[in-house]
């Protein structure tokens, strides 16, 4: 048994050992070397690359290597710098093959130019700085690659959903891309939770490739138990990618839908052509018919009639269309298809009918021709018939004016107005585009009815001698009556505005005395009468004084016009004794000189006034010559 002192002794050795070990590890941390190094550097393959390692604190000299541990733990040493003063000598030492070599910068950090994807390693750098000791630090390089764009591989073949197992859909490829991305499957736009384990719903594999250069190609194949419903499913791949600083990318691969065998569950079967919405179709049209089922591939389709319940196979097609040209009315019946399809379920209803209903319409018959002749006051009754399918409606009018939907047409104590032309108009209701018209003319027999135009007189107070008046006369009557005037110049009848079977001829003229003592007349005749009508003006006016003093003015214009030519004849005479006298030739009046026959003056220079060329009638006691 040990005394208590050296118990005690020996407690207190250790408490100073473990004092002076910490004591020297706190004077050691204060010299000790610390690293700056990143941990993680990731970049795109390409870019330029600079791993840093700083020695912190203040450091007189040190020795800075760098190492590149590959994948079994061994370290190659790639390059070294030394610090002396304030100068940091460097040397790469190895490059490992590497196309551009390593290199060191004016810091001791190692530059790797154009990152490759075999440049992804763990890259080591190691610090001695004497006596304040010796430290180390590694820096993980990842490098990333973009993949090339997704490829989707379908299955080309067809698809059965009456499988109970899970078949192959497709094949995904996401190619050359670092580091290998993730695959996912979506079916219209939704993605697809399918495991990894095989199983009889749905499950994908996948493998992941390295290439020679380095890369990671990755290859996931689809498989799903399809169903009916898939027919029409859109389905398409995504490659989701990783990038520096947590960021990630995505590729889609286009879109595809596979072919798919299915049973036929049920049967469409329609008129296609032009319709009605009752389903009549008019006789001479084309009419198609239409029939599907939802299987595929296509089925065969067999179109048959029924008659007298039997089938009347009409076409056998894979299309699943019928044509009826110029369809007749003996065609309407029960029409039907059916889907010649043995993988259909044996409660599977495959087989449609339709009843094809074929509208007409025959032409319309009167009871009467094209025209029909009545005496004025008379009454009959026209009939129209027609046949068609449906039963059509029958409607009357006159010049487009309505009348009755009766068939029966009554015309009661026919007028002229009564005459014109009447139609009957078959029409059907559900068969809008299919109608037909007939029309006759009703003329109507009797003597002319006559209507005149007056005309007022333009001036105030009534007609004046020499006035222009237009007179009109209307007649109407079958056969169409003449107009005649009793006067000239009456134009040729023609017909009126209006209508109505009137006709009109005009006179033109000068209203006188006389034909407002005697009038005008009008007069329309026809085989069967005629009628007269007389125009009266009343009083005429004689023509206004102004008239009176114009011919006073021209009368006078005259006389002083031969007063003027007598004159001159008188100063033509002048010379002549007897000039201007009356009687015999004999001595002037008093106060009158006599003519002098002396002189230049030759009384043969007025020999052209004398009665005759010898002179005699001068000696005669009343010529011509010896008068004014």
């Amino acid at each position: 048994m040990e005394p208590p002192d050296a118990r005690a002794g020996a407690r207190r050795v250790p408490r100073l050992l473990v004092f002076a070990l910490l004591l020297g590890a706190h004077r050691g941390a204060k010299a000790e070397v610390r690293l700056s190094v990143p941990p993680l550097v990731e970049v795109m393959r390409g870019e330029p690359v600079t791993l840093d390692c700083t020695p912190l604190g203040a450091h007189d000299h040190f020795v800075l290597e760098w190492f590149l541990a590959d994948r079994s733990g061994v370290r190659h040493r790639l390059a070294s710098a030394e610090l002396h003063g304030t100068e940091l000598q460097d040397k790469v030492h190895d490059s490992r093959g590497r196309s551009p070599p390593y290199q060191l910068d004016s810091r001791g950090r190692l530059v790797l130019a154009e990152a490759q994807v075999g440049d992804e390693r763990d890259y080591v750098c190691l610090v001695r700085a004497g006596a304040a000791g010796t430290a180390e630090a590694t820096a993980r390089l990842n490098v990333f690659v973009k993949p090339e764009a997704t490829e989707v591989s379908p299955n080309r073949g067809t698809l059965s959903v009456m499988e109970d197992f899970a078949q192959e859909i497709a094949t995904c490829n996401s190619r050359n891309g670092n580091p290998a991305p993730q695959i996912t499957w979506y079916r219209n736009g939704q993605r697809l939770e399918v495991p990894m384990e095989v199983n009889s719903e749905g499950y994908m594999t996948s493998r992941t490739v390295r290439e020679s250069s380095g890369l990671l190609s990755l290859t996931s194949t689809l498989y799903l138990r399809l169903h009916k419903a898939d027919r029409d499913a859109s389905f398409h791949c995504s490659v989701h990618y990783r990038l520096p600083t947590g960021r990630h990318g995505r590729l889609d691969s286009p879109s595809f839908h596979l072919t798919l065998h299915y049973p036929t569950e049920h049967v469409q079967f329609w008129l296609g052509s032009p319709s009605t919405t009752a389903g009549w179709v008019r006789e001479g049209d084309s009419v198609q018919l239409f029939c599907r089922g939802d299987g595929s591939p296509n089925p065969e389709y067999t179109f048959f009639r029924l008659q007298d319940k039997q089938e009347d196979v009409l076409k056998t097609n894979l299309e699943g269309n019928l044509t009826l040209e110029g369809v007749q009315r003996s065609q309407s019946g029960t029409y039907g298809c059916r889907v010649e399809d043995y993988d259909a379920a044996g409660d599977a209803e495959l087989s449609k009918t339709l009843e094809l209903h074929v509208a007409y319409l025959d032409p319309l018959e009167l009871s009467t021709g094209e025209e029909l002749s009545l005496p004025l006051g008379n009454s009959t009754a026209v009939n129209c018939s027609v046949r068609g399918l449906p039963t059509p409606a029958l409607r009357w009018t006159k010049d487009s004016v309505p009348l009755g939907d009766s068939p029966a047409l009554s015309l009661l104590s026919v007028t002229f107005d009564s005459a014109g032309t009447y139609t009957c108009e078959a029409s059907m209701p559900t068969v809008p585009v299919l109608s037909r018209t007939r029309s006759f003319k009703l003329l109507v027999q009797g003597p002319p009815e006559l209507r005149a135009e007056e005309t007022q007189p333009k001036a105030e107070g009534g007609w004046r001698e020499g006035g222009e008046v237009r007179l009109t006369c209307y007649a109407r009557g079958y056969p169409e009556p003449k107009l005649s005037w009793s006067q000239l110049g009456g134009s040729l009848a023609e017909p009126a505005p209006g209508g109505q079977g009137w006709v009109s001829s005009s006179l033109t003229l000068k209203v006188t005395s006389a034909l407002s003592r005697d009038g005008v007349s009008c007069e329309a005749s026809n085989p069967y009468g005629n009628d007269r009508h007389v125009f009266h003006f009343g009083t005429v006016a004689p023509q206004t004084s102004q008239a009176g003093v114009a011919v006073m003015a021209v009368a006078v214009s005259v006389g002083l016009l031969l007063f003027i030519v007598a004159a001159f004849y008188c100063m033509r005479r002048k010379g002549q004794p007897g000039c201007c006298r009356r009687g015999e030739k004999g001595s002037p009046p008093p106060g009158e000189p006599e003519l002098s026959h002396s002189g230049s003056e030759r009384p043969e220079q007025t020999g052209l006034l004398v009665g005759g060329a010898s002179g005699g009638a001068r000696h005669g006691s009343r010529g011509f010559g010896d008068e004014c």
